[in-house]
Order: structure tokens, then C-alpha cells, then sequence
């Protein structure tokens, strides 16, 4: 599943100059909601990316592209001889729990102006795992990784945002950056997962405490958005 969302993520942004008219990336932070927020009490921090093959112009205020996030809501570390018969070098063991999101994107929003609101519809998937990695303790060079733990979940939502124009012609559409703000509530089925303090040692085996619940989220985004040059993009 990583292997599949990697070649996706690459085949997107390769693209994307010569198909979308807009992209935004904003740093985010997300909030667990309902059952999710009962299992893991601490936020999640990350970047989301938004591709809109069609954006709104005055014609036609709707807009359509591809979301993709990424958060890691938990993370420890521990330092650990590499092996019984080395005990005197020592290395880093890291273990993150990281959750993606992608999603059809759906945008009606205020096609001009300096200042734009728009409101977002999304419907798509999640997907959840754990990850251990080893590196070296003085160049945390990573030289062995797994994947402890994965699990898929649909996911759905809404947003609203507001954009603020810092470069360009506000009567137009084409070659404008904005401050981006938003909301994004999303409802995510019952998905499996591990959570920070779910993986014990117990007499040299390792063993998983698995949370279910559903997976729901409130994000809270600030980034920029650009509008391509009608040359470049769409």
C-alpha cells in the first residue's frame, strides 16, 4: 500500500504543471474527533497538498482536483544496542504512527476579489500504519525499517476556507498567490491501528496492542495557494 500512494503522490506532482490550474500546501494539525479522540489523546502535525485540475473562474465557480495528506499523530524514540554479541555500539530506534489521506476534491468558491471563501467537499480513503526504523546514532543515517502495522479506512468530509490574496491582479485568475486558510472536518470508517505505547518488548517478542474505532478528524490548514498561468497550467 505505501509502495502504491508513493507512485500516486509521484505521478501527481509530475504532472501537475502541465494539467492543474491551482495547488496549495499547507502545514496542518490535526485534531482527533469522537472515538478516534478517545484512543489518541494527542494531535497530529503534518503537510497537506491540493491539486484543482478545474478551478473557479466567473463563469463557473466549481472547482475539481486530488487531496493528499499526510500527519503523523505519534512518535517515540530509544536508544539500543545494535545487537547481544555488540553491546557497545549503539543505535537509534524510531517509531512513528503515521496516517495519509486522499481524496476526490470538490471547490465552489468566490472566483475574484482580494479576499476569497470557498467551501470544500471531500470523499476518499485513509490510510494508517506504524513504522519502526533503526539509524546511527551519530549521522541518523537509516540503514533498517518495518512496517509494524496497516489498515485502510474511507473517508469523507467537508471544509471551508478563505484565501487572501498577496500577489497578482485580483480580477484575474492566473498567476496569483494567497495566503490559504481552512477547516476540514472529516468522518472516517473503522480502521485498526496502533497508537503511541502499543508496541511491547516482552521477553525478546514483540507484542501490539491494536486499537479499532473510527477514525474521524477536524484539520486545521495554513498555507499558500498559487493559480497557474493559463501557458503553464490547465
Amino acid at each position: 500500500m505505501k509502495k502504491l500512494i508513493l507512485a500516486v503522490f509521484i505521478f501527481v506532482i509530475s504532472f501537475s504543471t502541465y494539467f492543474a490550474q491551482s495547488a496549495s500546501l499547507n502545514f496542518t494539525i490535526a485534531f482527533p474527533q469522537g472515538e478516534f479522540k478517545e484512543k489518541v489523546d494527542n494531535l497530529g502535525f503534518g503537510l497537506n497538498g491540493d491539486i484543482l485540475f478545474i478551478s473557479p473562474k466567473p463563469k463557473s465557480p466549481f472547482g475539481m482536483g486530488l487531496n493528499l495528506s499526510y500527519y503523523i499523530y505519534g512518535s517515540e524514540s530509544r536508544r539500543e544496542p545494535l545487537s547481544t554479541t555488540i553491546p557497545d555500539l549503539f543505535v537509534r530506534v524510531d517509531r512513528t504512527n503515521n496516517l495519509t489521506n486522499f481524496h476526490l476534491l470538490f471547490v465552489l468558491g468566490l472566483p475574484t476579489g482580494r479576499a476569497r471563501p470557498y467551501i470544500e467537499g471531500l470523499f476518499g480513503g485513509s490510510y494508517i500504519f506504524t513504522t519502526t526504523s533503526v539509524k546511527s546514532e551519530n549521522t541518523s543515517e537509516e540503514f533498517a525499517s518495518s512496517t509494524n502495522f496497516e489498515d485502510f479506512a474511507w473517508s469523507y468530509g467537508a471544509g471551508f476556507g478563505l484565501s487572501f490574496l498577496i500577489k497578482g491582479d485580483p480580477n484575474q485568475n492566473e498567476d496569483l498567490l494567497f495566503l490559504d486558510f481552512k477547516g476540514r472536518y472529516l468522518y472516517g470508517t473503522e480502521a485498526e491501528y496502533l497508537k503511541h505505547g502499543s508496541v511491547k518488548l516482552v521477553n525478546g517478542k514483540v507484542q501490539y496492542d491494536i486499537s479499532r474505532s473510527k477514525t474521524d478528524l477536524l484539520t486545521v490548514h495554513l498555507g499558500v495557494k498559487y493559480y497557474f498561468p493559463s501557458n503553464v497550467g490547465g
